[in-house]
């Protein structure tokens, strides 16, 4: 066999089934091997959605997910969906043809250092230059991916190593061994839970990476600490305890924020204390210790000191924190009150779809399995606040790059990944346009998943801040050019519909949901609505604006 027949052999041999991808002349050879190899490939419209696309398999499944592409642009149109994966650590493995050996370097047509600029957004990048070495690289590749701290592996193949012959043999397995536990810092972790009145139990994205939603929750009853999650965090914890408090940062509750910023203790699980969950950073939570639990030591001190970091499989290390209730009843009693106090509403006058309680109806439509791919905008910090998840595995956002076009691949990928469950994007009109040649792969693909496109003919994030912090200087922000999306859906053979008032909003969910095919609900919306509560920039965060006033 050639080298690209056993490329797909290998990814087999990885449990491979699905690829995302787009042909091109150096990966040519791999794609004649993938027409009877025995691997579904799913055609995407752009080498971008591609990528997006295997993210979203990867965060729906928990498997590592696969993209392709051929050099030169094909490659580079990957990296922003590289730099996705690599923010939010998410495991997949790209494979772009490479121009062959003989003319790297010489500018040949479609010819560019995709190894070199994916240093940055890759946790290893490898260029094949021997075919024989083909077989051990795609099973490190895998490993890298997967173990640890997840993230995105590339590996660039010469034409040549690709048509190269070579005799298929058994890879050399590769695995990670586990960190051993740290049992004097463990011993710490324990005092400082035992001694604090005020903990709070801070969770980020790691966890479901991990596994360890069960580990966790286990903890978060036994010790009865009040817990509230990052962005990439929802869905970790239980929606409906009575001692969570909801997403923290810049749009978090606020609840979550006050009782962060009155704690005397952080556990930190998973998370990674980002700008925007911090604020200001020297005004963050300043009273508290802090305990980090991460699969990467590189994160103990790199924004917050750390009292104490352990760096261990979180299933191993959760059980022995301690056995527990902590007697901290009043803080208990204090964090309900927070809660209570600041529930949401959604009272909202006159006629107008109010996007927050749309959401909610949405939310309230769908099952536990259903899984909800965002785009980045006031949407999607929308979606965070008022739809409910019970696992991070169906709430797909991009957290640490904030990539507008991330939805609709990411729906597509969730649906490959599961396609007993539902897969609804949640988008708005600026994002959905960065990635609507996906419309086509749905059509080709024959996928149902539902979109909701939540129209204010604004770039509304970015016009809020412009509204905010830029005394009403709306630069290139609005929208009012926007195509008829009903029709652009159409023009792909996909039903939908246009609701503008709050009366139509639960016929017209169920309308999508019934549907067998794919669905464009197109929801009109004010521009004038904006997201609350805000952290404003420079202040911490206890000092929220809830309007403009």
């Amino acid at each position: 066999m050639n080298g690209a027949q056993y490329i797909v052999q290998t990814l087999k041999q990885q449990g491979v089934t699905q690829i995302f991808g787009y042909p091109g002349g150096a990966i040519m050879p791999l794609y004649d091997a993938l027409y009877d190899g025995g691997v579904e490939h799913l055609l995407c419209r752009h080498e971008q959605a591609a990528a997006l696309g295997a993210v979203g398999y990867a965060r729906a499944s928990g498997q590592v997910g696969v993209c392709m592409a051929t050099s030169g642009p094909g490659a580079t149109n990957l990296i922003t969906g590289l730099a996705d994966a690599m923010l939010d650590s998410i495991p997949v493995v790209a494979i772009t043809g490479q121009v062959p050996m003989a003319a790297i370097g010489t500018d040949a047509f479609q010819e560019v250092d995709v190894l070199g600029m994916s240093l940055s957004c890759t946790k290893h990048s490898y260029l094949v230059e021997n075919v024989e070495n083909l077989g051990d690289i795609i099973a490190e590749a895998f490993e890298v991916a997967r173990s640890g701290r997840p993230g995105p592996v590339l590996i660039d193949v010469p034409k040549n190593v690709q048509v190269a012959l070579v005799e298929p043999r058994a890879t050399v397995p590769c695995t990670t061994a586990p960190n051993a536990l740290d049992e004097a810092a463990l011993a710490k972790a324990r005092a400082m839970l035992a001694e604090a009145r005020q903990p709070i139990l801070y969770v980020g994205g790691g966890v479901g990476m991990a596994n360890a939603e069960a580990e966790l929750r286990a903890f978060a009853e036994r010790s009865g600490i009040p817990a509230v999650t990052t962005l990439k965090g929802i869905g970790t914890l239980n929606p409906d305890h009575e001692l969570f408090l909801g997403m923290l940062g810049m749009h978090g509750t606020k609840a979550a924020n006050l009782a962060v910023q009155q704690s005397d203790l952080l556990m930190v699980v998973g998370a990674r204390f980002d700008d925007r969950v911090t604020g200001k950073l020297d005004a963050f939570a300043v009273n508290a210790k802090v305990i980090h639990l991460d699969k990467d030591a590189a994160e103990f001190g790199k924004v917050r000191q750390a009292h104490v970091g352990i760096d261990a499989e979180l299933q191993q290390v959760l059980p022995r924190l301690t056995g527990e209730h902590l007697a901290i009843d009043a803080w208990r009693d204090q964090c309900k009150a927070l809660k209570a106090e600041h529930q949401w509403r959604y009272d909202h006058p006159g006629e107008a779809i109010y996007a927050p309680l749309m959401l909610k109806q949405l939310s309230e439509a769908l099952d536990d399995t259903a899984m909800i791919s965002c785009d980045v905008g006031q949407h999607q910090m929308w979606v965070a606040q008022h739809m409910r998840f019970t696992s991070p595995r169906n709430h797909l956002s991009s957290a640490g790059l904030g990539t507008m076009g991330f939805g609709l691949p990411a729906a597509i990928g969730a649906k490959l990944a599961r396609p007993e469950h539902e897969s609804v994007l949640v988008s708005g009109d600026g994002s959905f346009m960065m990635n609507v040649q996906e419309l086509g792969t749905l059509k080709r693909a024959q996928l149902p998943v539902k979109m909701v496109l939540l129209d204010n003919q604004r770039l509304g994030m970015v016009r809020q801040w412009q509204e905010l912090f830029f005394d009403g200087r709306f630069s290139e922000t609005i929208l009012t050019d926007n195509p008829d999306f009903v029709a652009m859906a159409a023009a792909f053979g996909i039903p939908g519909e246009t609701i503008t008032r709050k009366e139509q909003v639960q016929p017209a969910i169920a309308r999508m949901l019934q549907a067998d095919t794919a669905y464009l609900l197109h929801v009109r919306i004010s521009e004038e609505e904006n997201v609350w509560p805000l952290v404003p920039p420079g202040v911490a965060n206890d000092q929220m604006m809830e309007s403009k006033a």
